[in-house]
């Protein structure tokens, strides 16, 4: 239990405190303990002039705490922004890119020694090798056009990745040359 203490106030600013009292806590200690509080959070003296700039530093609080809000929120919103258009479709991209590797990949035949008789000869119609190399060239722009738009980005934190720099119209104009071959 605590012990109370006597301060000496004029008649009139006791009485007004008392009033105050009432509307504020239910208790002068409580009441006085608020006040204090008040001044100290808000760095404010009682000899300070409130007025106009009492409410402007309340107004100034309240939209530095709406932009913090909204910088969080944007922030969200571009990182959810990054997984959706560049993380996701990069690694589709390097999937598909991985695939058609494997795909190509032919496994190791041991070379048997030739079989004695008449070479076979191969041929293939030339307008077939000519189309087979003109895919083979668009594919290697292609390629060439992705890798030369990729970078390696490396956060501060988290691992790096690669970025690409194509827009949407690209990136589905590439998987669909993928597709056709």
């Amino acid at each position: 239990m605590e012990q109370f203490y006597t301060i000496r106030f004029k008649r009139g600013t006791a009485q007004r405190f008392k009033q105050f009292s009432k509307k504020v806590a239910k208790s002068y200690s409580s009441t006085l303990e608020s006040v204090m509080d008040f001044f100290e959070w808000h760095g404010f003296t009682p000899l300070d002039r409130l007025g106009k700039s009492f409410l402007q530093e309340v107004i100034k609080n309240q939209k530095l705490t709406e932009t913090s809000i909204k910088r969080t929120e944007a922030s969200i919103a571009i990182i959810r922004d990054i997984e959706i258009t560049q993380t996701k479709p990069t690694n589709a991209i390097l999937e598909a890119l991985l695939e058609q590797k494997v795909k190509h990949e032919r496994p190791k035949v041991e070379q048997r020694p030739p079989k004695k008789g008449p070479p076979i000869e191969i041929t293939v119609p030339r307008i077939r090798h000519e189309r087979l190399k003109d895919k083979m060239e668009m594919l290697k722009r292609e390629s060439q056009y992705v890798v030369e738009n990729a970078t390696l980005v490396k956060p501060s934190f988290g691992k790096p990745y690669l970025r690409l720099d194509i827009t949407e119209g690209e990136l589905e104009n590439y998987k669909r040359t993928l597709q056709n071959l």
